[in-house]
C-alpha cells in the first residue's frame, strides 16, 4: 500500500467518520445541541474538503495509485452513508431519500466492481452527473447537520432542497451508469 499525502488525507476522512457520528452520542452535559451540531457540520465540511484536496494533490504531485483510486470513493460513500444514518436518526432526513442515496451507492459500487472484473470499467467511469450529485450531497448534509439559521437563511430548508436535488441526481446518475453498462451486462449474461 502506497503511503503519500493524498492517501493520508483519505485515511483522515475515514477517521473523521466516527468523530461526526460520535458527537451525537455524547452526553448532553458535555456539549449543548447547538455546539454539537456546529462541530458535526464543521467536521463534515473538513472531511469533504479533504476529498477535493486529496484528488487535487494526487494529480498535481503525480501520486495517483490504484489503491488511492479504490480508497477515495469508499471513504466518500462511508462518510455520506454514516451522515445520512445520523440525520435519519435525528429526523432531519426522510427514510426514502436515505434509502435512495445509500441504495444507489451500493448498487453503483457493485456495478463498478463487476465491470472492472470483466474489463469494462471505462463504461462506468465517473460522469459529471455523479459529480453534481456529490456536490449537492456535500452541501446538503452539513446544512442538515447544523440545522440552524445563518444570517436569517434556514440551513434546514436549504439542506432539505439540496438533499432532494441530490436524490433526484442519484437516481438519474444511477440510470445513466446502468445504461452505459447494459451492453456489457447483456453480453456477459448470455
Amino acid at each position: 500500500m502506497p503511503l503519500n499525502v493524498p492517501i493520508i488525507l483519505t485515511w483522515l476522512r475515514i477517521a473523521m467518520i466516527p468523530l461526526v457520528v460520535g458527537l451525537f452520542y455524547l452526553p448532553g452535559s458535555w456539549l449543548d445541541e447547538g455546539s454539537r451540531d456546529l462541530l458535526a457540520a464543521v467536521s463534515f465540511i473538513v472531511a469533504a474538503l479533504t476529498d477535493w484536496f486529496d484528488g487535487w494533490l494526487a494529480r498535481r504531485w503525480n501520486q495517483t495509485s490504484a489503491f488511492g483510486a479504490f480508497l477515495d470513493p469508499v471513504a466518500d460513500k462511508l462518510m455520506v452513508c454514516a451522515a445520512l444514518i445520523v440525520l435519519l436518526d435525528l429526523g432531519r432526513v426522510d427514510a426514502f431519500i436515505s434509502l435512495i442515496i445509500i441504495g444507489r451507492e451500493i448498487t453503483i459500487s457493485a456495478l463498478r466492481e463487476w465491470m472492472a472484473k470483466i474489463g469494462a470499467s471505462a463504461s462506468v467511469a465517473v460522469h459529471r452527473l455523479g459529480k453534481f450529485k456529490t456536490a449537492a450531497q456535500m452541501i446538503a448534509i452539513p446544512c442538515l447537520l447544523y440545522n440552524q439559521p445563518i444570517h436569517g437563511i434556514s440551513t434546514r430548508v436549504l439542506g432539505d432542497i439540496l438533499i432532494l436535488v441530490a436524490a433526484i441526481l442519484t437516481v438519474w446518475s444511477m440510470l445513466y451508469y446502468l445504461q452505459r453498462a447494459w451492453p456489457a451486462i447483456r453480453e456477459k449474461s448470455q
